[in-house]
């Protein structure tokens, strides 16, 4: 496979032939980094520390919830909040981010999101009350709105389509590894140093990750800023991708399998912690290291999307969360953590494959078309995530089994519809 420099000297040279001989159509050049180039390795690596340092720094307080909860004598839906405004605020930031960076540029945003959100994580360490520590992470969230669609974007932009699935599902599996990261960490740090200098940890690490990607990542080739638009245009841009045939389903799709997620593992620990299990804050944490089957399955579902379409890997996903939603209703603490399993891979395969999706359908504004799948992604763990609560609170794990069900069913529907539109 040839490199962008390989690609670029072939095509210098493609009008001097010996005499006589035949002319050869030229091979079109590829249009982004291809798979195996340097460029290529840099652009997944770079990404790869943008992913971890988001997700470590969004879902580090997943583990703390039943801290939160016995510490500041508030139930199980209001202790979300730590994690719900700021998948919230992020979700609503997404759109701004979009916007922002068509004029500015793709790394230099990512760049002051990453950093802003890792100095917001550092406020709300030392914090005093809740009220504060709900202001720090409600802008942590909303600084961390730039990341997300513009790495998307960017890869879009940058990649050849040959490699992208294998490239966002690589992005993907970076976010994985950064949100099994921040929540087992932070769930073994907190019972031996205490939350507090646990979150000062994470947010002094993210903070040097944010310098490790700017950087690596190489600058732009193929993006054009466009400093010329203006509201009416960004709103016509969302609008169009609005009125697509398919880009809705997929959004919805988002929207439900984020939810689905977010419930699961809002809700798992207080289940975990609470009899017939009673396990500790460290062993809790242990179990979010499901992660790392999602790092695995994201890259793979990335690559098979790549060979054998979208459709049939998101169909699969959600199946696979489905199997595992049904485990985690058992007594059987070794089943349980199978079905957390199995959530953990159905989510990703899922995402993987629906991410990289986005990008194909989307002909023009590829990053509204990304800001839109993200902000209903995560206003669906926003809103789906605390809703779980009032079921744990009011009938246990079962009904929040429940509730969690009827978005498989609702997911399943959705994709669907979307299969049977194209199979791409």
């Amino acid at each position: 496979m040839q490199s962008l420099s390989d690609s670029t000297t072939a095509g210098s040279t493609a009008g001097v032939r010996p005499a006589g001989s035949a002319a050869k159509p030229a091979a079109s050049p590829p249009r982004g980094a291809v798979r195996g180039s340097a460029a290529y390795r840099n652009i997944v690596l770079a990404l790869f520390c943008s992913g971890f340092a988001t997700f470590s720094l969004l879902y580090c307080v997943q583990p703390l919830l039943p801290a939160f909860a016995r510490e500041f004598r508030i139930g199980a839906a209001s202790a979300s909040l730590a994690l719900s405004l700021s998948t919230g605020f992020l979700a609503l930031a997404i759109l701004l981010a979009g916007m922002v960076s068509e004029r500015y540029g793709r790394k230099e945003l990512m760049f002051a999101s990453l950093a802003t959100a890792a100095c917001c994580n550092l406020l709300a360490g030392v914090a005093p009350t809740w009220e504060l520590i709900l202001a720090a992470r409600a802008a942590e969230g909303f600084a961390l709105g730039g990341v997300p669609a513009v790495a998307m974007a960017y890869l879009a932009e940058e990649i050849d389509a040959g490699g992208l699935g294998y490239a966002m599902g690589l992005y993907v599996g970076g976010n994985a590894f950064g949100g099994m990261a921040g929540r087992v960490a932070m769930s073994m740090l907190s019972e031996h140093i205490g939350w507090r200098h646990a979150m000062l940890a994470i947010g002094a690490l993210d903070l040097a990750l944010a310098l490790a990607f700017v950087l690596m990542l190489p600058a732009s080739r193929n993006f054009v800023r466009n400093g010329s638009m203006r509201l009416r245009d960004h709103v016509a841009l969302w609008q169009r991708h609005l009125r697509h045939a398919r880009l809705p389903l997929t959004f919805g799709i988002a929207a439900l399998n984020m939810g689905i997620f977010a419930t699961s593992y809002n809700y798992a620990g207080f289940r975990l912690m609470s009899p017939p299990f009673s396990l500790s804050a460290t062993l809790t944490g242990l179990i979010f290291s499901a992660y790392l089957f999602g790092i695995v399955s994201s890259s793979w579902a990335g690559a098979l999307a790549d060979r054998y379409g979208r459709a049939p890997l998101v169909a699969a996903g959600i199946a696979t969360s489905c199997a595992g939603l049904f485990l985690t209703c058992t007594a059987s603490l070794s089943v349980v953590i199978v079905g957390i399993v199995l959530l953990t891979i159905g989510f990703f395969t899922t995402h993987s494959a629906a991410s990289s999706w986005v990008g194909r359908m989307a002909s023009t504004g590829r990053g509204h078309a990304a800001s839109l799948y993200l902000l209903s992604y995560y206003l669906g763990g926003s809103v789906l995530g605390s809703a779980g609560g009032w079921f744990w609170e009011h009938s246990g794990w079962n009904a929040v089994a429940a509730f969690m069900l009827l978005q498989v069913v609702t997911a399943a529907w959705l994709a669907r519809r979307l299969w049977r539109q194209g199979r791409n």
